[in-house]
């Protein structure tokens, strides 16, 4: 009876030992480089419930799928810590232009605009279950525009208690930080004072204050300095967003600037940075124009435009930048999308200008400018930046990557090719072909880097108990196809892609699964 009963236990424990050990997935052969920098090794990843199971040699473990990764990366899924994504997700769940460029997770609300209410809309994300992970700034722009619409003046000091308060609540419900877009409209009209305020709010519920600073261009010194000391008044972690050196007056000045960062961190400021691995940028065609046209919204800019004495005013203004940037016209502005006509879609401003029948001067460019503005603006590609600077701001290691993008419409406008590439910029060009930085430390700053930036405790790295995002790539073929003269064309050497354990990208195909999640600030309150 004893031995039946000795039998019996063995054959339990056997069973119980066989179902903790039988993987979902495992991934074998592998040359794993788990995001925190360190050499890569060969090795087994196994998958379990979403979750990693086990890292290393791992020949005791059965699974029900098991993927051959000889010769090829294995790493943790890429952040993307600065996106636009907000209603694209809804109309293209499955964040094609990402996932195809290794991308599990993006976090979105970025340059001071986000959605108004952040459980109503993490709530939305899960319920569509997209093909990646999203978390969400709170937008200073978008909170301003709430309680003061786009009035160019200071809050009231109960205006100032609402906007704190609406940046509390976000929080709560699961911010991982404030965003600012102090060039845009309203947040241009901001004062110091009013981030800091916001700042603070976040900053009690363990947010980052991310900024796309007020000048990236003539004074971006004054600028990165401001986001600096925002940080340390409200003392919160400061991220400055597409840090660059912009206008052909700055080239060769990213030492300066990059130099404040260095120094803030040494005195022991937490300030990071991020950039996209191109000399262009991309925003709205409004930029060009004084911030003032615009102040009190669509009705007031088109009473300003209309006003012969306004308008030569704004075009002075305008052509003063144009010198200050030392550029001889606006040959370096590029349509990405106007609406109003997308035959402009592809164009500068100074081919636009000629096929108008003007003539090839500043002046009469200005005029275009405008005239599209009065029509509802476009979405520009701005060749404005010099490859030494990217490659210097890109060694630096306290630099992450991200594409600065939306979800892309297929085949829609004439976009920035960083929307497509960024990831497989970065390791193809940068790292294989230029070796600018190494893959390790490319890796790194793509994954675990960003991940602890944003508080998203068990993400970034290939650690048992961390969610499975994860990467398969070809450190050989890995390249970005965008460019831009053809922009719609997915990455290619991501072979897999894991989100939260599923397949999403398998041989290099969308399998069309949505795995993906919303992911809460570390003050989220359910």
């Amino acid at each position: 009876m004893k031995k039946n009963i000795l039998s019996f236990s063995l054959l339990i424990c056997t069973l119980i030992t066989q179902a903790q050990t039988t993987a979902d997935l495992i991934i074998r052969n592998g040359k794993v480089l788990d995001g925190t920098g360190n050499s890569w090794f060969y090795g087994d990843v196994a998958i379990k419930d979403g979750k990693i199971l086990k890292v290393g040699f791992l020949n005791d473990i059965k699974a029900l799928k098991t993927i051959d990764a000889k010769g090829l990366i294995v790493a943790p899924g890429f952040i993307d810590v600065h996106g636009h994504i907000e209603n694209g997700i809804f109309q293209t769940p499955t964040a094609d232009n990402y996932i195809f460029d290794g991308v599990t997770t993006v976090i979105t609300g970025n340059c001071g605009g986000s959605e108004e209410d952040i459980r109503v809309y993490l709530h939305q994300v899960d319920s569509i279950h997209p093909s990646i992970n999203i978390a969400s700034l709170i937008g200073h722009n978008t909170v301003r525009n709430q309680i003061m619409q786009r009035d160019n003046r200071n809050p009231t000091r109960d205006e100032q208690k609402l906007m704190n308060e609406l940046v509390e609540k976000a929080m709560k419900a699961g911010a991982v930080g404030l965003s600012t877009g102090l060039i845009y409209i309203p947040g241009t009209f901001a004062k110091t004072e009013e981030v800091v305020e916001l700042a603070k709010a976040a900053s009690k519920y363990k947010g980052v204050y991310a900024s796309h600073i007020r000048d990236e261009e003539n004074n971006a010194v004054d600028a990165i300095n401001e986001a600096i000391n925002i940080g340390k008044v409200a003392n919160i972690p400061v991220q400055i967003s597409h840090f660059k050196v912009g206008g052909r007056s700055n080239w060769g000045k990213a030492n300066i600037t990059l130099g404040l960062i260095k120094r803030a961190r040494q005195d022991g400021w937490e300030v990071t940075i991020d950039q996209y691995p191109y000399t262009a940028s991309s925003t709205n065609l409004g930029v060009r124009l004084p911030d003032w046209t615009f102040a009190g919204g669509n009705d007031s800019m088109l009473v300003r435009l209309n006003n012969p004495l306004t308008r030569a005013k704004i075009k002075k203004d305008m052509l003063q930048q144009l010198a200050d940037y030392k550029f001889p016209n606006y040959s370096y502005a590029v349509v990405a999308n106007y609406s109003s006509d997308t035959s402009y879609n592809g164009k500068n401003i100074s081919e636009i200008n000629k096929l108008l029948g003007r003539k090839g001067k500043a002046k009469f460019e200005a005029e275009t400018i405008m005239d599209m503005i009065e029509k509802g603006g476009a979405q520009m590609v701005y060749n404005s930046m010099n490859e030494e600077d990217v490659k210097y701001i890109m060694k630096y290691p306290f630099s992450m990557f991200a594409a600065d993008a939306g979800i892309r419409v297929f085949g829609q406008g004439m976009p920035h090719p960083r929307g497509y590439g960024t990831n497989a910029r970065v390791l193809g060009k940068y790292v294989r072909d230029e070796k600018v930085i190494s893959i390790e430390d490319a890796i790194r700053r793509m994954t675990s880097m960003a991940a602890q930036k944003f508080g998203l405790s068990d993400r970034g790295l290939l650690l048992p108990n961390y969610a499975a995002d994860i990467v398969i790539f070809s450190e050989s073929e890995v390249q970005d196809l965008s460019t831009f003269q053809q922009p719609h064309a997915y990455s290619k050497g991501f072979k897999h892609v894991i989100v939260n354990g599923q397949l999403v990208i398998e041989n290099e195909k969308h399998l069309g699964t949505r795995s993906g999640k919303a992911l809460y600030g570390q003050a989220y309150v359910r």
